[in-house]
């Protein structure tokens, strides 16, 4: 699919594009993958591990800046978007900023790609974006309804865009495994509800995911890889068996539960064997033979939450994957 081609990723220097340029590196022999971020010390740091690899290159840039986008697309054949404002109390408290990258900068994204020839373009979401209570899902939202009508927008160009979700990435930089390991010394971990769970996903899954889109993908679709859940207290236990947990309640923005199809996405949803594929409510896309492929359709009122999955993860299987990963937890 990739074979001789050109990719670039925004936001490429964060945990998903560390993953993501190796994995597709070493699966697709792609030309070029082109790294477009705007933190130049990120990208330094990463550009020590590809040194020396012409197939790598490298794009300062913010997605807020369409003049910048339009000369980093040049020959440019997929892209992945991973750009994003995504730590909740800064959306919260930085609200301008997050629309300007997370709504704006998609925009931008969306009219470069189709101006440039972009063949094929897939959105990083969140679960954050299904049934929004901050201001991050909110964005996060409009961004995938963006995308998504952006085929619609495309007319007669063959430009095609599709949009993955899935929930918390372990091991990532700021995520929940990584900050308690690196606390569990205290003796004390922080639970902000005994009773909230979590999706599990690794970095490696997620990249998996946004390969299948690609090659899937007729214009439109979200997709939400099927993963098991797990409850906060159970990952401590893990990480740290002898700690004291200390309720400190959630906080603002923050859900007791990760939500990724809701009841009302369940009119337009299908099932497959690894994932779901939440199709267009515009035009016919919904019914379209081409997008459902061989898909099930869910049932009315169907939720895909991490409190009512059929999939729950083990504490033997979380240790097994610490054990791992060791090397690489909270650095990526």
């Amino acid at each position: 699919m990739f074979k001789d081609k050109v990719i670039l990723v925004t936001g490429g220097t964060g945990s998903f594009g560390n993953t993501f340029v190796p994995m597709t590196l070493a699966k697709y022999q792609p030309r070029k993958i082109i790294i477009f971020s705007r933190d130049e010390m990120k990208q330094w740091d990463m550009a020590k591990k590809y040194e020396g690899d012409p197939r790598v290159r490298f794009f300062i840039g913010d997605v807020r800046d369409k003049d910048r986008l339009y000369r980093a697309l040049d020959g440019v054949d997929y892209v992945v978007h991973a750009a994003a404002t995504k730590i909740v109390p800064t959306a919260e408290y930085n609200p301008f900023e997050c629309v300007k990258t997370n709504i704006n900068g998609a925009m931008n994204l969306i009219d470069a790609c189709l101006d440039k020839g972009v063949k094929r373009v897939v959105a990083l979401s969140t679960d954050k974006a299904s049934s929004p209570i901050n201001l991050y899902g909110a964005t996060k939202l409009a961004s995938d309804k963006l995308f998504v009508s952006g085929n619609s927008y495309a007319g007669g160009h063959d430009t095609r865009f599709g949009v993955v979700r899935y929930g918390n990435v372990m091991g990532s930089r700021g995520s929940v495994i990584p900050f308690f390991m690196s606390i569990k010394d205290k003796g004390v971990l922080p639970i902000t509800d005994e009773r909230m769970t979590r999706f599990m996903i690794s970095l490696e899954e997620g990249v998996e995911l946004v390969w299948h889109a690609f090659e899937d993908m007729e214009g439109g679709e979200i997709y939400v890889k099927k993963i098991p859940s797990m409850k906060v207290t159970d990952l401590a236990a893990v990480v740290a068996p002898t700690a004291k947990l200390d309720i400190v309640g959630i906080r603002p923005g923050e859900k007791l539960h990760e939500q990724m199809i809701s009841a009302e996405d369940a009119y337009t949803t299908y099932e497959y064997d690894e994932h779901f594929k939440i199709l267009p409510v515009i035009n016919d896309w919904a019914v379209c033979p081409k997008r459902i492929k061989n898909g099930k359709k869910v049932a009315e009122g169907f939720v895909y939450s991490s409190d009512n999955n059929s999939d729950w993860m083990s504490a033997a299987d979380l240790q097994s994957w610490i054990t791992a990963n060791q090397h690489k937890i909270g650095s990526i």
